[in-house]
């Protein structure tokens, strides 16, 4: 599975070009999912608010929890077909990755004002180099935290964007 963000950056147009692509050069994903976000600078990569840390994990920034619409995308007969997902995020990444259970983990935990600070520290924005295993920005500290407590390894850098 892939996921693609269609945010400020990315529209629809585009992401549908991506999508041909990718399914006619026949690279092995047979469903991909779409998650639209609010056209907002602070929403505009989605590696900045969602990233896949491990099999069942991924980190989420607090406010794209709900405001969000995700679509899964298949391609039949040479025609791309989406189809708007409702209902709870991790149940649906689940779902899709075929595991028991997805955990998602708040941009700096459950603290809302932690959460605004570190998201434009790039707390969301993981560099996963091996399931479990990430890059991470050391001034992070509640996101940091949040993640070693489900078992990732950081590797802490020093530095800014």
């Amino acid at each position: 599975m892939l996921a693609v963000g269609i945010s400020q950056r990315t529209d629809a147009a585009s992401f549908e070009k991506l999508l041909i692509n990718i399914f006619r050069e026949n690279l092995g994903f047979k469903k991909i999912l779409a998650m639209e976000f609010a056209n907002n600078r602070k929403f505009m990569h989605l590696d900045t608010v969602f990233a896949m840390v491990n099999y069942d994990k991924f980190t989420i920034h607090l406010e794209t929890e709900d405001d969000r619409k995700v679509y899964s995308v298949t391609y039949v007969d040479d025609d791309v077909k989406s189809k708007e997902e409702h209902g709870d995020l991790a149940a649906l990444l689940a779902e899709k990755l075929d595991v028991e259970k997805v955990e998602l983990i708040r941009c700096g935990g459950e603290n809302r004002v932690a959460a605004g600070r570190e998201h434009w520290n790039d707390g969301s924005n993981t560099l996963t180099i091996a399931p479990g295993v990430g890059v991470v920005n050391n001034r992070n500290t509640s996101t940091n935290v949040s993640l070693e407590a489900r078992g990732l390894c950081l590797i802490k850098i020093h530095g800014s964007e």
